[in-house]
């Protein structure tokens, strides 16, 4: 114990010593200057000739400047979660049952913080052009609804109010197709795939919604949102329903 110890306060104090010494050194101050790239978003992303039309540029830089890329990431994740639904092949969901959940404390509770959820995922989502957030970070915060729902609840208040496995995975399919048709849908004038202010329009009824950034992050809100939700639903399943599901499988 001792041992471990004196090699502690040693790799703290060497660790200390480093970085003073490349403090003094200038090796580890703050920079007085901009990169060129950073510059460059900077200045572009809402008032120059490249502009985005968004002054929020993380947004600009995900969705326009490498839009591409995104929407590659976006297809990542669709994989992903098609990988973990067919880890959970069902022929339907378990039968109707009426779980008691927690007490009524925890149920009133959880009314209240899964509509603060509801409000603040979407603000963060719909937003996503003008501040700091976008449709994955809405969608992973709204998909904590579900996370509270389940457990203080059971899965069927969600399966009983039509959120089942099988209507969340199609409206996450016709989310990314949404996506996809977002993405090529300015080929038709011969612009480039992932085009933006130059086909769709920067301000709608006077309101900036910086072209296809509004319609990326809506769609990517709820196709985060409803892929969590459908694997969390599978997760939360009992283990013999699917040993039910094993044992159908295999007379067949």
């Amino acid at each position: 114990m001792e041992a471990r110890w004196l090699g502690l306060i040693l790799a703290s104090t060497l660790g200390v010593a480093l970085g003073l010494g490349l403090y003094a050194a200038g090796a580890v101050g703050a920079p007085d200057t901009i990169k060129p790239l950073g510059l460059f978003y900077i200045e572009e992303t809402f008032f120059g000739n490249m502009t985005a039309m968004s002054p929020e540029a993380v947004t600009a830089i995900v969705w326009d400047y490498r839009g591409l890329d995104t929407v590659y990431e976006t297809s990542v994740f669709f994989l992903a979660v098609v990988a973990g639904l067919a880890v959970f092949r069902v022929s339907g969901t378990p039968a109707p049952r009426r779980g008691l959940g927690l007490t009524e404390i925890a149920r009133t509770s959880t009314k209240i913080i899964v509509v603060l959820i509801i409000v603040v995922s979407a603000s963060i989502a719909l937003h996503g052009h003008l501040t700091p957030g976008g449709g994955f970070q809405g969608g992973s915060t709204l998909a904590i609804a579900p996370l509270l729902v389940i457990p203080v609840f059971s899965y069927w208040a969600l399966i009983s109010r039509g959120l089942s496995p099988t209507i969340l995975v199609a409206l996450r399919g016709m989310a990314l197709t949404a996506i996809g048709l977002v993405a090529v849908l300015p080929v038709v004038r011969g612009l480039e795939i992932v085009s933006n202010i130059r086909f769709y329009p920067a301000y709608i009824l006077g309101q900036l919604v910086s072209g296809s950034l509004f319609l990326y992050n809506s769609f990517e809100y709820i196709a985060v949102a409803t892929g969590f939700t459908a694997i969390f639903l599978y997760l939360s399943f009992e283990e013999e329903f699917y040993r039910e599901e094993a044992r159908g499988e295999s007379y067949e």
